[in-house]
């Protein structure tokens, strides 16, 4: 069985819901998962991606993936979307294998054979439309109103760890104007703390929240 380090805090609810989706998962494949977890100040990674350091925020993750090498851990993963923006730069940091979530989002696109979608998450994973890294995957933007809106919702999440039930009203309908007016056959809940809001089943559009397939990763990592 191996050890896997996960990177919390980065936000506090998305590391809450990955440690409890974790835990669920190997309980039922009778696996008593060995975790690592270290906390991350947000703020601070914030701080470093708004002022586009973003060599200091891959120096500043890549810190904690190696404290945890050293704890034991064989592989890490970090829950939460936007410190992957610097997930190359990390990479380079680091001789811990890191279980990417963009390499599980890819999969789970291909599976689903989709490959026109929106995101919902924080203003910097919406604006960098994943950086680049979903292949052939088209990622249609919001209007700028739309995507500063979703953005406000996500930080307020962040700030909270609370769903404001008109903001998911307002995203519901942001969801359903990407799909009349521009085709998107999904919606990415590219933000992990919006979890705390609904999610695939609860979110009332189509969506595939991105947490899932990478937490389905890091479980068969933990009971290899």
């Amino acid at each position: 069985m191996a050890c896997v380090g996960i990177v919390g805090g980065l936000g506090v609810g998305a590391t809450i819901h990955y440690y409890e989706r974790i835990t669920a998962a190997c309980r039922a494949l009778g696996v008593a998962p060995d975790l690592v977890i270290v906390h991350a100040d947000v703020e601070h990674a914030q701080g470093l991606i708004r002022a586009g350091q973003i060599d200091e925020l891959a120096d500043y993750v890549a810190a904690f993936i190696e404290r945890m090498g050293h704890a034991g851990a064989m592989a890490a993963a970090i829950p939460a979307v936007t410190p992957h923006l610097a997930i190359d730069r990390i990479k380079r940091r680091t001789q811990v294998p890191i279980i990417d979530i963009m390499d599980t989002i890819r999969a789970e696109l291909r599976t689903r054979a989709i490959d026109r979608v929106a995101l919902f998450g924080s203003i910097f994973t919406m604006q960098g439309s994943l950086w680049g890294q979903l292949g052939d995957v088209e990622i249609v933007k919001a209007r700028p109103d739309e995507m500063e809106f979703v953005g406000r919702a996500y930080q307020r999440i962040l700030d909270t760890r609370r769903a404001d039930a008109s903001d998911a009203e307002r995203l519901r309908l942001i969801a359903g104007e990407l799909q009349r007016r521009d085709g998107v056959q999904a919606i990415l809940l590219a933000g992990t703390d919006l979890t705390v809001m609904f999610d695939e089943t609860t979110a009332g559009f189509p969506a595939i929240d991105v947490a899932r397939p990478h937490i389905e990763a890091i479980v068969a990592r933990l009971a290899s």
